[in-house]
Parts: structure tokens; sequence; C-alpha cells
């Protein structure tokens, strides 16, 4: 960025930085994917991100069958497999009236019949590392987009605030995708609205220490009006606790020790450990929504991943829809970006029209289905009342052979999953 900046002291600070064909926003795995999808088709990107790195606490750390197979076409997925990981083959429900099997995972005919248990800071990493071998790539860290650069109508790239806090600009001569996440700037400078529902719960995360006794996979616990998530992580167990939304701010005012024995009773196997809880600090608040906007593009602008929809974390599936988003987009965008590079006149809208026409209708059922399971299961669960048993619906799965897969199958693929396609020469 030396050089970049010298322009811009020569300008006044406020010049053309830099210019590249397509500007991401966001290096999240939606951004980063997209960007190592169209560096390797040969377009010249420019991959924008917020922060000094990409070490952020409890991010989804999912990564399903559907991303697996993405990243194994592109011939990497024994380098990923590398890297410290878990696999959680099947998820299990536990009430008091007994364990049930909501989802096996190890049935599915896949190379990876399996939910890979990954720290996204290592994931980003590695993705990001790939896309530096391709020369047509740039990253800038530290870039907080403040501003869209429009003209004619149309989006021409974007105007953000360096490290040093000066102003910088990009110009995307064809496109920009905004990939920054279920709190969008690119979508909320761009004046996209999206439609939002309010699912009726609330997730506590935090985490406690994981004995080589204890067993493995994924497992949900119901009762006493509350629902906890044990996710193993080899190390250690991370604990993802449901509460119904607006209940935060009493248990908090309770204190962290009264939560730890509110978690110990509902979880006794691990009670022992609660006794880790000793600062509110320890524990991260995510407030659940659920959104889609009625339009993901305008004239040189592509939303994809939260920013275009926010999912419920229901089956974990959020990383692995904003990697489709970005497969998606890199299949459709990749051909006109190369074929279009020497014009300065912005990418035809058509093309991005195409790229929500393909992603909007999985993304649709999975939201339905995502709010059925809140609607009939989670919101009754989480009342005190709540019965001791799951629906009989859940019960009646696991011995349907043409059903019992049906679970498996969409927090493994979703509804319709999409796969690179061979980059241009």
């Amino acid at each position: 960025m030396r050089g970049t900046s010298e322009v811009l002291r020569e300008v006044g600070g406020m010049g053309v930085a830099s210019s590249t064909t397509c500007c991401v926003v966001g290096g999240g795995p939606g951004g980063a994917v997209a960007a190592l999808l169209l560096a390797r088709a040969g377009v010249d990107v420019m991959l924008l991100e917020a922060h000094s790195d990409f070490d952020r606490e409890f991010r989804g750390d999912t990564i399903h069958p559907s991303t697996m197979e993405v990243i194994d076409a592109l011939g990497l997925s024994e380098r990923l497999l590398g890297l410290p990981h878990s696999k959680i083959r099947g998820m299990s429900l536990r009430t008091e009236g007994g364990t049930f099997t909501v989802a096996d995972l190890s049935r599915l005919k896949t190379k990876f019949p399996y939910i890979t248990m990954m720290p996204q800071t290592s994931f980003l990493e590695f993705v990001v590392g790939e896309a530096r071998r391709y020369p047509n790539f740039r990253l800038l860290m530290n870039a907080r987009v403040r501003e869209l650069v429009e003209e004619g109508g149309a989006v021409r790239g974007v105007r953000y605030e360096g490290q040093d806090g000066e102003r910088y600009e990009v110009r995307a001569t064809l496109t920009t995708i905004g990939a920054d996440g279920r709190g969008s700037r690119v979508r909320r400078l761009a004046g996209f609205e999206p439609e939002k529902t309010s699912p009726p719960m609330d997730v506590l995360w935090f985490k406690l220490p994981r004995r080589e006794e204890d067993p493995g996979g994924a497992v949900f616990r119901v009762g006493r009006g509350r629902i906890a998530i044990l996710l193993d992580r080899s190390e250690y167990w991370q604990v993802g606790y449901v509460i119904p939304k607006g209940t935060y701010p009493g248990l908090r005012s309770a204190g962290v020790e009264s939560f730890g024995r509110a978690f110990a009773g509902m979880v006794p196997e691990l009670a022992d450990r609660a006794e880790h809880l000793t600062d509110w600090r320890q524990v991260s608040f995510l407030s659940v929504e659920s959104s889609r906007c009625k339009k993901w593009y305008r004239p040189g602008l592509l939303l994809i991943g939260d920013a275009a929809h926010v999912m419920s974390p229901v089956g974990g599936v959020g990383i692995n829809y904003a990697v489709q988003d970005a497969v998606a987009a890199a299949n459709v965008l990749s051909g006109p970006l190369l074929e279009d590079r020497g014009r300065t006149a912005g990418l035809d809208v058509r093309h991005l029209a195409a790229v929500q026409r393909r992603r909007e209708l999985p993304t649709r059922l999975a939201q339905a289905f995502q709010a059925q399971i809140q609607r009939r299961f989670l919101a009754s669960a989480l009342r005190p009342d709540a019965p001791s048993a799951p629906p009989a619906f859940m019960r009646l799965l696991p011995r349907v052979p043409i059903l019992r897969d049906l679970p498996a199958r969409f927090f493994a693929f979703g509804v319709w999953p999409v796969r690179p396609e061979a980059p241009r020469p």
C-alpha cells in the first residue's frame, strides 16, 4: 500500500487509491471464497476486510459437506483437512424422555459424511492463502468501507478508511460484491432494506473444558424451558445456551454464578465444569434474526451471504449458504468479467440478477424450514411448561427409512447445492 498512500497524498487524501475489475467487501467465508474463485478464473479482484486479522470469537465454525465438496473440487480438501479440526458425524437430542437421533451424517453418500469443526480463522486464512497464489488477487486489511462510489446511477467502487485514519478509494471497473455480513454497511449504503423476522430466541455462546472420556459429536439438550447445544471441539466444548428472546438482561442482572448453576442443572454431566464461568466476558451474546432482501443487486453491485439474507443459526448452515452464493456468483460472473474487463461501462445488470435467481429459491426454502423448526419445536421447548419429549414427528423420522436421511441431507447440502465450474483459459 505504500504506492497507494503516495498517490493519495498527491491528490489530497481522497483520490483513486487503486482500481480492479471486481471489488469484494468483507473477508468472511462468502467474500473470501468468491475472491478465490474469481482470482482462479483470471479476474482481477480486490478483497477488503475491515479488521486487522480474521480472529473473532464464536464465529460459525461448521464446515458442512456441501462446502467440503466445493473445496475438494478445487483440489484443496486434503490440505484443508491437514489443519487441526474435529468431525461431527451425527446429532442427537437428549430430553427427560430419552435420547433421539436427529441426523446421522455417516449414512450420506459423500466423500465427507461429517461436519468439519474448524476455527473460522483457520478456514479464512487458508482460503485467502490460496487466493494469494494468483497475481491478480489483492487483499486489503483494516479497510473499513465508509461510502460507495456512484456514477450515473451505478456503483463504481468504494471509499474506505484505512488503519491510519485516512480515506482511500477503490475503483471497481465492472462490479462490487458486498459480502460484509449481517450488519452489512454496503447493504445500508446501497439503500437495501431486508425483510426481517423475529425468531423466538437468542443464544449465549461460551467454552467449557472437555475430557477424553466425554462423548463426542453434537448433542442438543432440552429441558426446564431452555435448550443447550454441545459441540465437540476436541479440546473443549463449545456450548450454545438458547434462551427466550428478550430474557438476557434478566439473566445478566442475576449474575454469572446464577447462570452457571442454571446450566449445571440442565446439563448435570458438565456441572463440575460450570464453575469455570466466572465473568460475563466469557459469554458471547447472539441476537438471533432471520431476514432476506427482496433484491440482491443494483447496477454495479451484488450482495451475497448474510449481506443478502441472514440465516437463523438452526442447523449451522449460514457459512455454507454464503459459500454457495459465492460459488454461484463466480460461476455466473467469471465469464462476463473476463470478456468485459477492457471496458469501463460496468457489468450488465442481467448477470447480477442471474445470481439471485440461482440462489433465492434455495435460500427461501432453507429459511422456511428453519422457521418451522423454530415455531414447532424451539418455541415450545423454551416455555417453562415445555413437554419432556420432542414432538412426534421428530421421534418418527429415525424409524421411517425414506425419511430418516432428510434432516442429514438438509444440514449437509441444503436445498440446491452448486459446484464450481471450470475456469476459463
